[in-house]
């Protein structure tokens, strides 16, 4: 394929050029927030997950695809591995802290959000998760949402390493590797295999990542080039064992994840002129191809546990969903989207992840209580909830997410005053070219994609 030189760029409003992606990200969350309170559902009298369209699944793919469309412009834009992840902990850690420890605080163990296996293991668990790559090593996620901020952190590891190396350009042959991967080996890869001698297995694989993951980051946090290359070279190579040997979902669905993400970096250069409008879109049609057809041809029996999803239909329709979404959004990107629905987007990251332990909350504090069987009853109490939901992850954000992306900005800062980054050394020449400001400009205060717990 050929690589294009980038287009003349012509900004414009932040407001503008944020709110398509804002929009995405808030219908994703509220996607994902109603699966878990599942009220719809029951209002229906079904007595099963949804069987033709997932929710869940349609919510966590729409996230992987912005997450792929802005993660790697960031990198590329800041041009310092350093400052990027500097800005991903700050941005991801301090929300998930503050809520693991309200609900171990407030929420009895009876009633509490947090995973009882993390009770018995807290080390373990505290190592497993504060890695953040816990559900490709069989740690129990200390909250069941936080499975998807492992291929999140995957991504963040496999980017790091591309970029390094000079080999960030190539995300149209990843795409397309790993949904084809997904297609032929959907079924095939060993699931959990490092870690299938059981808790001796686990501690010692925690033990190994925590080594190779610590020692990364300080080559990295030296801001020296050659260093740097190191530390993404290890974390890329830690990745790719985790994915391809202990995934604890479907191995189609961890890398049907994977293809999505980069695709979703292969339509920002398709957008920017880095790419051919041709390639770009065969592409995306193959990877779009692949998640219905391996959701189609594995996700059955014992894959339905993986996936928590009901049948092939619900995965695969969702995916395709997702698709139909992302891309509406991209085509309406130069409109303005409705205030509230992008504001939804700004808080997106705190409702996913207090969403799950509003609803024990909630499920505490009603217990005892006759059931809802109205529909009136049971719409006040949705709309009770969502309120709650909404009002809270705004109050996250204002005083957890901005104060500590702020922290984190000025901390980087001083950071390269006293400890001046060295530049990487030159690409090669069909690489060289100056990445332009995005028309989506990535942000720190961009939130991590989540899923189904």
């Amino acid at each position: 394929m050929t690589l294009k030189p980038p287009a003349p760029v012509t900004l414009k409003p932040a407001a503008a050029r944020l709110g398509w992606l804002d929009a995405l990200r808030g219908i994703a969350a509220l996607s994902v927030a109603v699966y878990h309170l599942a009220l719809p559902f029951h209002w229906l009298h079904a007595d099963h997950e949804p069987r033709y369209l997932d929710p869940g699944i349609f919510g966590v793919m729409l996230f992987f695809l912005v997450s792929g469309y802005i993660i790697p412009a960031s990198l590329e834009r800041r041009g310092d591995v350093r400052s990027f992840w500097a800005g991903r902990y700050f941005r991801i850690y301090p929300v998930v802290i503050v809520t693991v420890v309200l609900s171990l605080l407030i929420m009895p163990r009876s009633h509490s959000v947090i995973q009882g296996w993390a009770f018995d293991h807290p080390l373990l668990t505290l190592a497993g998760n504060g890695l953040m790559i816990q559900d490709l090593m069989g740690v129990t996620n200390v909250i069941g949402v936080m499975w998807t901020l492992s291929y999140e952190m995957l991504f963040y590891f496999f980017v790091t390493a591309l970029f390094v190396n000079g080999r960030h350009r190539q995300s149209a042959p990843l795409a397309i590797g790993f949904a084809g991967m997904a297609l032929v080996l959907g079924a095939w890869l060993p699931l959990g295999s490092l870690t299938a001698g059981g808790l001796p297995a686990t501690r010692h694989l925690v033990l190994a990542a925590v080594v190779v993951v610590v020692t990364a980051m300080v080559c990295i946090l030296t801001g020296r080039a050659d260093l740097t290359r190191w530390g993404g070279t290890m974390l890329g190579a830690l990745g790719l064992v985790l994915l391809l040997l202990n995934s604890r979902s479907a191995a189609f669905e961890s890398l049907m994840i994977f293809a999505t993400m980069f695709a979703g970096t292969v339509l920002y250069r398709l957008e920017h002129g880095q790419i051919d409008r041709l390639p770009a879109l065969l592409c995306c049609a193959f990877v779009l191809t692949a998640g219905f057809l391996s959701g189609f041809m594995y996700n059955h029996d014992q894959a339905l546990w993986r996936t928590w999803s009901e049948t092939w239909k619900s995965f695969s329709f969702a995916y395709l969903a997702a698709w139909v979404v992302f891309a509406a959004g991209m085509l309406l990107r130069h409109r303005r989207f409705p205030r509230w629905l992008t504001w939804l987007g700004t808080v997106s990251y705190s409702v996913y992840l207090l969403h799950n332990p509003l609803i024990h909350f909630m499920n505490w504090k009603l217990e005892g209580r006759p059931p809802f069987t109205s529909w009136q009853d049971r719409s006040l109490q949705f709309f009770g909830f969502m309120a709650a939901l909404l009002v809270i992850s705004y109050l996250s954000y204002r005083l957890i997410e901005i104060p500590f992306q702020n922290l984190g900005r000025k901390a980087i800062k001083a950071l390269n005053r006293r400890f001046p980054a060295t530049a990487l050394p030159a690409r090669p020449v069909a690489q060289t070219s100056r990445e332009p400001e995005p028309a989506a400009a990535p942000r720190e205060t961009e939130p991590v994609p989540s899923g189904r717990g």
